[in-house]
């Protein structure tokens, strides 16, 4: 009777050069994602933009076995990112409310900061899914179905995300509302 070995048991070595493939695929994957994960993160918390961008990368490395396997992984690490900078956002509201006798008011700042300042606080009053459809569609450059991926809801619920979202923003920096303007104007 003739017994056979299906695959002979793998070596050290063999381990090694599997994890290294495993490890070099995730390093490609960290420098294409990385630097959008922290323009999405510092448009949606500002300042600590990195370590929530850092902090989405170290799950993703520690489930990088799973992860690897989705169909579009930086989608998965998007909605990971925004989730992380939900947390922070909310942490630093309840911070904010507690310590709001401390807070000393800042110097002005410069012109072009101000418009920078004006558009993130903007921004950051906004609801979280139509903050992240924002800034998926501008800065990402996401079209609606990525979106509607990333935020985990039907592709009609991103545009209602959008709209919503321009129609705040609109009127948050002192536009107009573009539902109100005649032919003439628009």
């Amino acid at each position: 009777m003739d017994t056979y070995l299906a695959e002979p048991p793998p070596t050290p070595t063999d381990e090694r050069s599997a994890m290294t493939e495993a490890i070099t695929s995730f390093d490609d994957f960290y420098r294409r994602e990385f630097s959008s994960m922290v323009a999405l993160a510092s448009t949606l918390v500002g300042r600590s933009a990195e370590d929530i961008a850092q902090e989405a990368m170290i799950r993703a490395h520690q489930r990088w076995s799973t992860v690897a396997t989705y169909e579009n992984p930086g989608t998965w690490l998007r909605r990971v990112t925004i989730n992380l900078a939900t947390s922070k956002m909310r942490r630093r509201t309840i911070r904010i409310k507690k310590a709001a006798h401390l807070l000393v008011d800042t110097p002005t700042a410069t012109w072009d900061q101000r418009l920078d300042d004006d558009l993130l606080e903007a921004l950051q009053g906004l609801p979280v899914n139509q903050r992240a459809a924002l800034v998926l569609h501008y800065l990402e450059d996401l079209p609606v179905a990525s979106i509607a991926d990333v935020l985990d809801c039907a592709p009609n619920t991103a545009k209602v995300h959008l709209h919503r979202g321009r129609l705040a923003m609109a009127k948050r920096l002192g536009h107009p509302d573009p539902q109100n303007q005649t032919k003439d104007e628009a």
